[in-house]
């Protein structure tokens, strides 16, 4: 039996194990963080070694049928057909009397009858509104000169009856505040309307600091986004703060575009856990089956505060006007669009992790970014080879022959020494598969590559059973080759693990937005989804755990009772959920 299992096995790897062409691959899925050419960071006072990739604040809007994305600092924007393939446009929204620039920084991005408006944050009222009805080809011209009203994080939004409004705030001090324009002339409509402030004393995730501990500073809010759906109004904002991986978007419901609002108890869009944190500070659309999405913030904070990258997410309404967005396996391989969908369901296209602190070996090491950062389910580690040059490599073993169906590879730009938007930046290399670490084949060539592509996402054509894969550099867009995420795709041929158990929430009685949540170590998983929300069927919340049986909480409503969930994942796939526990 042994023996043919051996035979099959290997029939299957000569038919599988050919190079996978990338050539009209039409892929089904894709990967957070999203794979752009991200600028380096515009901050002049940094030495070259601590430049570093940088943008946040997204926004995504459907236009004419194709998606436009907008972000912090980036000296131009890009657009999509698919959400997949995104293509960048060079673009300096110039002052017309200036012969500087002003970057936008957390823009806002509108649709007006069939123009597209965008608008840079300022504190000042000199800033342009500019128009395009052709914004594929850079095609842009000044609505108005100045928008006398100003704003920083502004958002714009048309209602149904044609009414344009205008939100903005980011402070941690003072609220969100919205107003109607003149469409026409774009001077406000009476005077802006205060709509919303921080509770923390009630919303624990509302707390500033990685702990959510509110030491150092009070909270900030930032990144409003206004959505209708079903005659309600969905005004969206970012908090406690950006470099958190606690960074979230919370939401607040109306009747009115400028409400009265009443908050939803838990923020919508979070991500805690996991490879990428963070999710706030974005912007909520729509695709061509109407379903929603989510882009938002993700956090890095590693060489600078502000390091970030974008992430988008499968959301939605529920039948009772919830709104939420679907991120457990948030930064695993995730289903594009292809037709109408419940997001309550997963998008998670199945493909687990294989190679979670599996053993490495790499061509050299710089200090100490050890090899083993690679692997680590961390995008804040990484591992850095002595140099940039062709040749320096990365291997995985993944402990056992595992089919193997996606590979996302994560740079690290370490030494990178560039200011800006450097054109002609590219990634080439190779990746090579092994059945026993000897015999090697090529899997994925991209030594032809002439792309910018720091987070580099391959799903296969064919599925390949192997064990070893090796990443060879050939050429990196900048500095030294340094990876914190060489992350492999598939399933093992293993067992699924059993259902967690000795599960329990013990919520404060001192501070009820808090509790310490625990579970029996499981043998047969290396990591646990914990799903919360505020009615039993509404777990709508969920935090990836790696390596530890226990989770201090502090993101509850003080006001509610809370319920509970979890399910035990490894490389064969994800165990059964346990039942749900309520939490007063």
């Amino acid at each position: 039996m042994k023996k043919l299992f051996a035979s099959l096995l290997l029939l299957m790897m000569i038919c599988l194990g050919c190079q996978q062409s990338l050539k009209g691959q039409s892929q089904k899925t894709y990967c957070n963080p999203v794979n752009l050419d991200y600028g380096f960071t515009p901050i002049p006072n940094f030495s070259e070694a601590g430049r570093h990739r940088a943008t946040a604040d997204p926004v995504i809007v459907r236009y004419k049928d194709d998606f436009y994305l907008f972000s912090t600092n980036q000296w131009g924007y890009w657009w999509s057909e698919d959400l997949l393939n995104w293509k960048f446009i060079s673009r300096k929204f110039l002052r017309p009397w200036n012969a500087g620039y002003d970057e936008l920084c957390a823009p806002a991005v509108g649709v007006l009858s069939d123009t597209m408006l965008v608008f840079g944050s300022t504190y000042t009222k000199n800033f342009t509104l500019w128009m395009s009805a052709d914004p594929k080809h850079n095609q842009w011209k000044p609505l108005v000169d100045s928008l006398e009203i100003g704003g920083w994080d502004p958002a714009f939004f048309t209602d149904k009856d044609g009414k344009f409004y205008m939100y903005n705030g980011s402070s941690n001090r003072y609220p969100l505040y919205g107003i109607e324009l003149n469409r026409k002339t774009m001077q406000p409509v009476g005077t802006r309307k205060e709509l919303y402030l921080l509770e923390p004393w009630r919303y624990g995730w509302q707390r500033f600091g990685e702990q959510m501990d509110d030491t150092f500073l009070d909270p900030f809010m930032e990144g409003a986004w206004m959505t209708e759906h079903k005659g309600k109004y969905y005004l969206q904002y970012g908090a406690p703060g950006t470099e958190f991986s606690g960074y979230a978007d919370g939401v607040v419901v109306g009747d009115t575009p400028l409400g009265p609002f009443t908050p939803q108890s838990l923020p919508f869009s979070f991500k805690p856990g996991g490879f990428a944190n963070g999710a706030g500070h974005g912007a909520t659309f729509q695709d061509r089956f109407d379903n929603y999405w989510h882009v938002s913030t993700i956090s890095i904070a590693v060489k600078n505060n502000f390091e970030r990258r974008i992430g988008i997410w499968p959301a939605g309404f529920d039948q009772e006007g919830v709104l939420y967005c679907n991120q457990a396996f948030g930064d695993y391989p995730t289903l594009l669009p292809d037709g109408q969908a419940d997001h309550r369901k997963s998008r998670f296209a199945g493909w687990m992790l294989l190679n979670y602190k599996k053993p490495v070996r790499v061509s050299s090491t710089l200090g100490a970014y050890s090899a083993n950062n690679a692997v680590d389910e961390n995008i804040k580690t990484y591992w850095c080879a002595e140099t940039g040059n062709k040749e320096e490599w990365i291997e995985s073993d993944l402990g056992s022959i595992s089919t193997v169906r996606a590979i996302q590879i994560n740079y690290a730009d370490q030494d990178a020494g560039i200011l800006g938007k450097v054109p002609g930046l590219y990634h080439q290399y190779k990746i090579l598969s092994s059945t026993d670490g000897k015999k090697w084949e090529i899997l994925v060539d991209k030594s032809a590559n002439t792309k910018d592509v720091p987070h580099d996402y391959i799903e296969l054509t064919k599925p390949v059973l192997t064990r070893y894969l090796k990443l060879v550099n050939l050429h990196v867009a900048a500095g030294k080759f340094a990876i914190s995420g060489f992350r492999i795709f598939g399933t093992g041929l293993g067992e699924k693990p059993a259902k967690v158990k000795g599960f329990v929430v013990l919520r404060t009685e001192k501070d009820k937005r808090s509790a310490w949540i625990k579970w029996y170590p499981s043998d047969d998983a290396y990591g646990y989804n914990l799903y919360l929300g505020t009615e039993p069927d509404k777990l709508y919340n969920s935090i990836m755990v790696y390596g530890s049986n226990e989770y201090w909480l502090k993101t509850m409503d003080m006001e509610k009772p809370f319920y509970f969930a979890i399910e035990a994942f490894n490389e064969n796939g994800v165990g059964e959920r346990s039942a749900v526990l309520k939490s007063e």
